[in-house]
């Protein structure tokens, strides 16, 4: 392990303990720089994820920011979504797939840029 694994995780951890896409930073660190595949990338962010959404989801509730009646519909769309993702990625290649990767980056920062706050 290098000190670059060692800086990109802890970046990776705080920015998505705050809700800021550590999983981007983590997957392209992985890709990028670490030469990982896309797909193990990906397996590497869905396992980093669930120790750090157990620890949002107890801050979160702490805060009564969490709205419980919205939990079971979420899980039962977000199964629906992971089945259909792993069934999908038998079927795209992993060119495609980093090429899609990228394709969201650029919209979700696009997003980020240009969209106006409207909580106001």
């Amino acid at each position: 392990m290098s000190v670059f694994d060692i800086v990109a995780g802890f970046l990776t951890g705080i920015t998505a303990s705050m809700g800021l896409g550590g999983g981007f930073i983590l997957i392209i660190y992985l890709t990028a720089f670490s030469g990982i595949g896309q797909v193990q990338a990906g397996g590497i962010n869905l396992l980093f994820f669930l120790p750090i959404a157990l620890i949002s989801m107890f801050i979160h509730t702490k805060n009564k920011l969490i709205e419980w009646r919205l939990i079971l519909p979420l899980c039962i769309s977000g199964a629906f979504g992971v089945i259909g993702g792993s069934l999908l990625l038998g079927i795209v290649n992993e060119t495609l797939l980093r090429k899609l990767f990228a394709g969201l980056l650029l919209i979700v920062g696009f997003r980020e840029i240009f969209h106006k706050n409207q909580s106001n």
